[in-house]
Formats: C-alpha cells, structure tokens, sequence
C-alpha cells in the first residue's frame, strides 16, 4: 500500500520533470544558452547567500551581501522564465532571437555589475565617486534600459502572434505575466530616477533608503512572469478541459493582479505594505483577497495533478 503511494506520488513529478528535461533538449541554441547562463546566475544568488552567512556583514544598505544575492537568484529566474515563455509567442527561433539575446545579455551585466561592487564594498546604486564607480552605474543602468525595450518587443511579439483555443489559457498567462513584468522594470526605473534625484540634493545614503520606498511594489510586479506560466504549463497536467484550465488561469491572473495593483497604489503614496497597521483595512483586505486567490488556484491545480487518473 505504500509503495503503491509513493508511486502515485513520484508518477505526476517524474512526468513534469520528463517535460521540462524534452524543453531543454528541444530547444535551440539560444535557448539552451539561456538556461545555463540562468541557472549560472541562480547559483552565483546563492553563493552569495552562502558569503553572507560565513564573512558576515550588514544584510540591509546600500553594501551588503544581500544585493549580489537578490539580483543573481531574480534575475536568474526571470531570465529562465522568459526564456521558456518566448517559445510560446514568437513563431521560430530567428524573429525572438535578438530580443532575447539582449535580454540575457543585459541580465548578465545587471548581475556582474552588482556583484563586483559588492566584492569592492562600495555601492553599486547612485555611485558615480570614482570614475571606475561611474562605469559600472552607467552599465547597469544601460543595460536596465536594454532589458526594457527587449520585454517590450518580447509582449509585442506575444500580442500579435494568434494561438488556437487550446493554448489560450498559456497565452493569458505570458501576457500577464509580461505586463507586470514592464510594470516592474517602470518601477525599477522610477525608483532610480528618485534615487538620483536624492543623491544629487543630499547625499548618496539618503538616495538609497529613498529608493526603497517601491521595493515591495517592485518585488511583487517581478514575479508574473514566474508564477503565471508555471500555473497555465500545470493546467496541461491536470486533464481539465480547455475553456476549464482558461477559467483557472484567469482567475489566478485576476488574483495576482489585485494583489500586485494594491501593492504598487500603496507605495506610490508612501504606504510599505509589509509593516502592519500602516495600510488602509480596505486594501491590506484586497491585497489579501488577490493573494489568497491565487494561492488557492494554485493549489487546486496541484492536486488535480496528483489525482489525475492515468490509464495502467
């Protein structure tokens, strides 16, 4: 009886995992080029993590650890997930290769620039003292404006490209997840354009607490793109009916949505959503709501997946 469950159990995951092992070998050069530098900035996130904890440090301010940590595990994961998304919306590898070549590309210099500073204990944001400190502000912010325009023509490419019915709950789903991911690089940009503006009137410590101010609306506009697909590419999984799994993916993109909608109106007036108490009841209550929905979208799907009848 219990190995009988464990083989219930290990059956959806090996399919899932079988899955994604054919998407990477199926893919193109590009692709699978992307994958690996992805998962080589994942791993760079982590080391850091791991530098934290033995070297020590501040976990918060303009130098820390945490930095290199959050930009190479974001942006490694970001980077997959759009990778994964852009074979669903561009018909063949040429027409999305020049946008997700730049993509990748200024992933890289975004992570590099961070972590070398970081190792150089010197700010990595607003820092222009020296001029090597300017080259490197001046690269990550060239390459933040780089990975804006290659999103850009990644959703065009995803608006224009017509997808039978059966495909149309992935489709929602990277359309969703692409507008919030621009809706996190405007923010990202917002939140420079105030911290150069602070450091120019005060100084370069004030311009990075500043900037903090739309970190959570930042932080949760970046995860569409993650959470999204990966729930419409689990709907596949479930033997549900098209205009069924459609239904589900919606109202798991409804759901984060609010969530995300309420969090970006609260910082742009001030409000940090994570202390409590200092957000409205009414929108702590549909930021919830949003949350809780697709958390509970998510669960359903996974269970569908681990009850789905397979013939023997």
């Amino acid at each position: 009886m219990e190995l009988t469950t464990i083989s219930a159990v290990t059956s959806p995951v090996r399919a899932l995992y079988g899955e994604l092992a054919a998407g990477y070998s199926g893919a193109g050069r590009l692709e699978r080029a992307c994958y690996r530098i992805a998962a080589a900035l994942v791993l760079l996130g982590l080391l850091h993590l791991l530098a934290q904890a033995v070297l020590g440090g501040p976990w918060t301010g303009p130098v820390s650890w945490r930095k290199p940590a959050e930009f190479g595990l974001a942006f490694g994961a970001t980077l997959f997930a759009v990778t994964a998304a852009s074979t669903r919306i561009a018909p063949s590898a040429r027409s999305r290769a020049p946008a997700l070549g730049l993509f990748a590309t200024a992933c890289v210099v975004e992570v590099l620039a961070i972590t070398i500073q970081a190792w150089r204990s010197v700010p990595s944001h607003f820092n222009t003292t020296t001029p090597v400190d300017s080259v490197f502000a001046m690269a990550a912010a060239f390459g933040g404006g780089v990975i804006v325009l290659s999103i850009l023509a990644l959703t065009i490419a995803a608006i224009r490209k017509p997808v039978p019915f059966d495909t149309r709950a992935t489709r929602i789903a990277v359309l969703c997840g692409f507008f919030s991911l621009i809706l996190a690089l405007l923010i990202g940009a917002a939140m420079i354009a105030i911290g150069e503006r602070t450091m120019f009137t005060v100084s370069l410590e004030a311009a990075y607490w500043a900037a903090t101010v739309l970190v959570p609306a930042h932080a949760v506009a970046m995860q569409g793109i993650l959470v999204l697909p990966a729930l419409a590419w689990l709907t596949t999984h479930t033997g549900w009916s098209a205009p069924r799994r459609t239904r589900i993916v919606i109202l798991g993109s409804t759901g984060y949505l609010l969530c995300t909608a309420v969090v970006v109106i609260e910082a742009a007036f001030g409000i940090e959503p994570t202390r409590f108490g200092t957000a409205p009841i009414a929108a702590s209550a549909l930021a919830l709501l949003g949350l809780l929905t697709l958390v509970a979208t998510g669960i359903v799907t996974i269970h569908a997946v681990f009850t789905r009848q397979r013939p023997s």
